[in-house]
């Protein structure tokens, strides 16, 4: 499940499609007779505007629709990036399934939905996908907002039964009036792993009445198939769906196979089979994912994406290829990454790939940062047998390589499209003594919300957890991490750290997984927020930290340094400032890593900075020094667990003002926190009861709307929080 910026999102993991990129398009590499042209009627794919078009079409036209929405993938993939892959590899049974059902009416659910860009090309969004001018037009997943023919908005995975059943549920207690005919929920894509599909399969056979339920399996996740389960779907496959054990059968759901998933024929005679069946019922199609790449073997070091033109000789595009069925260890090929060289078949490149325009760029913070991550914990497995490091799917889109994984081997387990598993499972292991890291996505981690509250932080399990892209993004609304503070700072017994540096974030990994008993390990879970793209747009570039220029003072090692007010600036000494934490923070082990950092001393104003917004509380201060002679004082939190009290006492003394910058939602934040400190220990001298502002994100889903606007929405610029600072003066 997985930026707007191309960043690998996918179920986990990833992801969005953002606006057209920039850069030499590619679409010479598809040759004119088969390329479409928007607005050219010589082209079936431009004449499609919903899906009766589609059945209009004579039955020989199908297979040259396919080839050119093939193309058209093509050519978009190279222009403007997405979840290509998965498309190509689908095309025919979208197509088939236009043509036999009867949307709205009936009604198309997706899982994932990243597997919908044909979908949306057959109902009425073709342009979206043909003109450059209006790639921003659609995002990369299912929207009512865009067409009566998205059911849901979706970026997560395993949810398409679950809610194809609650639609049939209503279509089945009101009768003919519901309006509703067929239901059709379309998963698989590594989709099916997730726990909430088999509570879906389960309800499902129970409820009964009408539910098809097509699983694509394209023997491919976003790394590769993890799982028990997929032993007997590989031999399902090989005996033409006769095999047993049945997964299917087991639920009690009824079921038939086709082999010839990217056939548009064959599919069309299938879904014709259970359209108004009156029982569920599984169509299992086995398809290729990346139906129209090369299949040619992909190495890393090259750096230019590959995709062939669609062969002229096939009737849909699809090339024969041996990309299947490797013998090793990850089920897929020795691609590095998933967004570098996307090829047919078993290919983890295929799950998200970048426009040409990004080929060759530096890597994003979530595989900068994963990178460094796997770096700092794989010498350590030779001597800690019981450090893990667990994905729930999306692993490359987090740094955590191909070549790393293999030389991992048994210290890496990707269990799937499973984060609610990955938790317990991590706790499971921390319990029996051993040091699980779990990595993924902010937006994944809601879906294991329970498990950090129940099996993770209430039984005080030693998890770290690494989690990517929170904060602030141009992400699609799906796959935003605006809410994480929210959440995991606000667990029990759970610490966040909020690192801003390369250095503090390898530290807070050291401190985090600590083995059990080592001086001033913590006691119970720790998160880790992976910084994001301003503070590594800052360490690759110093003058974005005037105040500091990245060179700060070593983190303090013992609890025992005063503070110290400095009568001569009213302000504090960030030389001795450390900063004692409570009582409670000491018996949990915490310590010296929730003390605040003080990287400037001042007066009048504080600037408080979290994670990503702590470059701008440096710019602020720089700002405020040269237009207006304030020397302001500057703090690093380095975590949102709990507050500094010690720092934020000091500051009564020649400060007016504390300034809170967060890249997350204000509301429930943690500025608030500052806030209600000072109006909960009001002091009786009003001169020493600072005021405080708190700046952050409102409480809202964002589309795709990029990181400088949202920053501009939410007063997160310099020239805004320096107007708001000096108009209280």
């Amino acid at each position: 499940m997985r930026s707007a910026s191309g960043n690998g999102f996918d179920s986990s993991d990833s992801f969005a499609v953002s606006g057209a990129a920039e850069g030499t398009t590619r679409l010479h590499d598809i040759p004119p007779s088969i390329t479409p042209s928007h607005g050219d009627d010589s082209h079936l794919l431009s004449r499609i505007a919903s899906p009766a078009d589609v059945k209009a079409l004579a039955p020989n036209e199908l297979a040259e629709l396919c080839r050119e929405i093939r193309a058209t993938l093509l050519a978009y993939g190279h222009q403007h990036g997405g979840h290509i892959g998965s498309n190509l590899g689908m095309v025919e049974a979208t197509v088939a399934l236009h043509r036999v059902f009867d949307s709205p009416r009936d009604r198309i659910v997706f899982d994932v939905s990243h597997q919908s860009y044909v979908h949306k090309m057959l109902t009425g969004r073709a342009a979206a996908y043909l003109d450059p001018d209006r790639f921003s037009e659609v995002t990369g997943f299912t929207n009512p907002d865009e067409s009566k023919h998205d059911q849901f908005v979706l970026g997560h995975t395993g949810t398409s039964i679950s809610l194809a059943c609650g639609l049939a549920k209503t279509r089945d207690m009101e009768g003919p009036n519901s309006g509703i005919g067929n239901v059709i929920a379309v998963i698989g894509d590594g989709s099916l792993s997730s726990g909430v599909a088999f509570e879906g399969l389960n309800n499902a056979a129970e409820q009964g009445g009408n539910l098809i339920i097509v699983f694509n399996d394209n023997e491919m996740s976003i790394a590769g198939d993890f799982g028990g389960m997929y032993g007997p779907l590989a031999r399902l496959r090989a005996s033409g769906g006769t095999a047993q054990p049945n997964l299917f059968n087991a639920f009690g759901l009824d079921y038939r196979y086709v082999e010839a998933g990217n056939d548009v024929s064959a599919l069309v005679a299938a879904f014709e089979e259970v359209r108004d069946i009156d029982h569920p019922v599984v169509v299992h199609i086995h398809t290729l994912k990346g139906t129209g790449y090369d299949g040619e073997e992909t190495h890393a070091d090259r750096q230019t994406a590959s995709a062939s033109p669609v062969s002229l000789d096939s009737p849909t595009g699809v090339h024969p290829t041996d990309n299947v069925n490797h013998s090793e260890p990850w089920h897929s090929d020795h691609c590095n990454l998933s967004d570098h060289e996307p090829h047919e078949g078993q290919c983890e490149a295929s799950h998200w790939q970048n426009p040409d325009a990004a080929i060759g760029k530096p890597d994003d913070p979530r595989k900068h940062y994963g990178k460094m991550a796997m770096a700092a914990l794989e010498p350590r497995f030779a001597a800690e047998p019981g450090l893990v490091v667990i994905s729930p799917a999306t692993p490359g889109s987090n740094g955590i390589t191909h070549e790393f994984r293999e030389r991992a081997g048994a210290h890496y387990v990707d269990t799937g499209i499973t984060e609610s598993h990955a938790v317990a499972y991590a706790a499971g292991i921390a319990r029996a003594g051993g040091t699980p890291v779990v990595a993924t996505t902010a937006s994944f981690f809601q879906r294991a919300y329970d498990q950090f509250f129940q099996e993770m932080s209430l039984n005080r399990s030693r998890v770290t957890v690494l989690d990517f892209l929170g904060g602030l993004s141009g992400s699609d609304n799906t796959h935003s991490g605006a809410y994480d503070v929210t959440m995991f700072s606000n667990i029990p017994g759970a610490t966040m750290l909020v690192p801003t540096s390369a250095r503090d974030y390898l530290a807070d990994l050291a401190w985090a997984t600590a083995p059990a008993g080592s001086a001033d390990a913590p006691a119970g879970p720790v998160v880790i927020r992976v910084p994001g793209e301003a503070i590594l747009t800052a360490e690759r570039d110093a003058t974005l930290l005037p105040v500091t220029g990245g060179q700060i003072a070593d983190r303090p090692q013992s609890t025992s340094l005063p503070v110290s007010v400095s009568s001569a600036s009213g302000g504090i000494s960030a030389a001795t400032v450390r900063g004692t934490v409570s009582v409670t923070a000491q018996r949990a082990g915490v310590r010296h890593m929730l003390d605040w950092r003080v990287n400037q001393t001042g007066s009048h104003v504080a600037i408080i900075g979290l994670g990503n917004a702590y470059p701008l509380a440096e710019q602020t201060a720089a700002a405020l020094s040269a237009d207006y002679g304030i020397t302001a004082t500057v703090i690093d939190p380095r975590q949102c667990t709990s507050l500094d009290s010690d720092v934020l006492e000091s500051l009564r003394d020649g400060h007016q003002q504390v300034i809170t910058l967060e890249d997350g939602q204000l509301e429930g934040g943690w500025g608030e926190k500052v806030t209600a400190y000072y109006a909960n220990h009001h002091v009786s001298d009003g001169s020493r009861n600072p005021h405080v502002l708190n700046f952050g994100a409102a409480k809202e889903f964002t589309d795709r709307v990029p990181l400088g606007e949202l920053n501009e929405r939410y007063g997160l610029t310099v020239e805004q929080v320096t107007e708001a600072i000096t108009r209280c003066f």
